[in-house]
């Protein structure tokens, strides 16, 4: 581990990264496009408004969209989440396209601080040099390149009986050591 992590702010797991546990709630609270209606670096920005910003809106009711004409000022997208942090993305001179890719990203992210070091509540000395467990971790490597069905390797050999055919034998070893009663069947004379 480097030590570059010294200089990172630290912090626990959020409940917003169990996003999809129960419903998805999108992180993304509002979206504040600012632009210029003159400026030449604005001309991706101001197609995105013009052509697409009514159906990113529609697609998503839980983000309010502000508009926030400036003169003289480069294109920015400002967007704001749920746990209170904005990001700034300028736009200048950026196609319709990327603007689009942009506001995608905004949405899907939940910029809860990438450049943070993640902390756990629990610690240990040792950790595990084993790597993760996988179903096939212990089984028999020739099982690979076997074709089956493969007398050697199976496994109906091995097993003995069922618990059902046991039931069935002791049932059947039962009817033949009860002596039957003339007139009535062996059922009705439990009763």
């Amino acid at each position: 581990m480097s030590n570059s992590n010294l200089f990172m702010k630290s912090g626990y797991l959020r409940a917003h990264l169990g996003n999809a546990v129960g419903r998805y709630v999108c992180q993304l609270q509002r979206v504040t496009l600012k632009f210029c209606k003159n400026n030449g670096s604005s001309r991706g920005m101001r197609d995105f408004v013009e052509n697409d910003l009514i159906d990113y809106a529609k697609s998503n009711p839980g983000t309010v969209v502000y508009l926030k004409p400036r003169r003289h000022r480069g294109p920015v997208i400002v967007a704001e989440y749920l746990n209170g942090k904005k990001h700034w993305i300028p736009c200048a001179n950026l196609n319709r396209e990327e603007v689009i890719k942009w506001m995608e990203l905004v949405r899907t992210q939940s910029h809860d601080g990438s450049a943070e070091r993640l902390r756990k509540l629990w610690y240990t000395e040792f950790p595990s040099i084993q790597g993760p467990w996988t179903p096939f971790t212990f089984r028999d490597p020739a099982k690979n390149i076997a074709i089956y069905p493969d007398s050697k390797l199976g496994e109906a050999k091995k097993r003995g009986k069922t618990a059902t055919e046991q039931v069935i034998e002791m049932f059947k070893a039962q009817q033949l050591s009860e002596p039957k009663e003339e007139g009535s069947s062996s059922v009705e004379s439990r009763a």
